[in-house]
């Protein structure tokens, strides 16, 4: 059975509307004081919504409110019923009371490659709405077509896209013998995205905790098989989901997005500054909607600015992968779930999506996945 209702920490620490999971995968959550065993999480899942604190208390799950004490939360989650260790992902955050003063932190879980998967790049905008969902699936039709074996994971949790534009829309991914989920292809591109698992219009109404679980299980607990490249579609910004994938998994490189707007490149900075902190590679920036050809009379018209995207990766020394101009069907084949690149593959905008892949490629080649050393204060 699936946990539909909300689930609420007695403290008050954690509280997590899932009603929206709709899926096969079964879905187990605990959110507990202390020590934590498989045997009772499933108790502590399905009943912590209707207990008293008075009731857990009595079940030796103790909670104190943070903020008359120092509380250890740990949230654990399972998807699949197994109950192996490594089916299992914990997070565990201090919060500091009136009870006395810690200095000590706990840093997160290493970073551990995915089995089959010989690269792993990120795309990455650090601002919403400048085309890095489209730009993400191009470049990784772009790749498969250079004869690689690719796979694509929508790591936006809240705002998934992959199911529209891959034309994935209201299917789900089916359980493997070992509980995995297996991803959905299409245009001989694996996927795997929140989107296939709720409804299109449920929201997804997590804090951070849940969305690093998320994405953790959307990682590994997939069956991803042999891979060349697995391109990992981030949501804007450089918060917990970015984090938990630069920390998770060994980056090869992130590949950054932006239009040619002072606005947009503002976060560019900010973006490629936190890649560097956790020492991801950056092999290069796009510039998406770079200028707007008129069908008609051919002029060029920089709605946004121009070459604003060169001139950053320039000032940063950093590689420039190419632009690509706003035009009217690469909106509309993307809508549509019928990428370009595949479906025009011989138009001048999949040959600007081809070459900037190639060039993604050639990067690669001379750079090396870093594990990052990153300590949650």
């Amino acid at each position: 059975m699936i946990n539909r209702g909300a689930l609420k920490c007695v403290s008050g620490v954690l509280e997590y509307n899932t009603h929206s999971i709709r899926t096969g995968v079964s879905f187990y959550k605990s959110v507990v004081c202390g020590s934590i065993n498989s045997s009772n999480s499933n108790k502590s899942a399905t009943s912590t919504k209707t207990k008293t604190p008075q009731q857990l208390q009595n079940n030796k799950i103790k909670s104190t409110s943070d903020q008359y004490g120092n509380c250890k939360t740990v949230f654990s989650q399972w998807w699949g019923g197994g109950n192996d260790n490594n089916n299992k992902y914990s997070i565990t955050k201090r919060y500091h009371g009136g009870g006395g003063h810690h200095h000590s932190h706990r840093g997160p879980p290493p970073s551990q490659a995915i089995e089959g998967v010989k690269k792993i790049i990120a795309v990455s905008s650090a601002k919403g709405g400048v085309g890095k969902s489209t730009s993400a699936v191009n470049i990784a039709l772009g790749l498969s077509s250079l004869g690689l074996s690719v796979g694509i994971l929508d790591a936006d949790v809240f705002g998934p896209s992959l199911p529209t534009m891959m034309d994935l829309k209201g299917q789900r991914p089916a359980l493997n013998d070992a509980n995995q989920m297996i991803p959905l292809v299409n245009y001989g591109i694996k996927c795997m995205s929140m989107g296939f698992l709720t409804e299109e219009d449920d929201p997804i109404v997590w804090r951070g905790p849940m969305v690093m679980s998320g994405l953790e299980k959307l990682l590994r607990q997939v069956e991803w098989g042999e891979l060349d490249v697995l391109v990992v579609d981030l949501p804007p910004g450089t918060g917990d989901a970015i984090l938990t994938i630069c920390q998770r998994v060994p980056l090869s490189g992130a590949v950054i997005i932006s239009t040619p707007q002072d606005v947009a490149l503002a976060d560019v900075v900010r973006g490629v500054n936190m890649f560097k902190k956790v020492d991801v590679p950056i092999l290069g920036i796009v510039e998406n909607m770079s200028h707007f050809n008129c069908p008609n009379c051919q002029h060029i018209t920089p709605i946004f600015g121009s070459l604003g995207a060169k001139k950053t990766a320039e000032k940063m020394d950093i590689k420039y992968l190419g632009d690509v101009p706003i035009h009217l069907e690469i909106r509309e084949t993307s809508d549509a779930g019928k990428p370009i690149t595949i479906t025009q593959p011989d138009s001048p905008q999949a040959k600007i999506y081809k070459d900037i892949s190639k060039e993604i490629m050639n990067q690669l080649s001379s750079t090396k996945p870093h594990s990052p050393n990153i300590v949650i204060m």
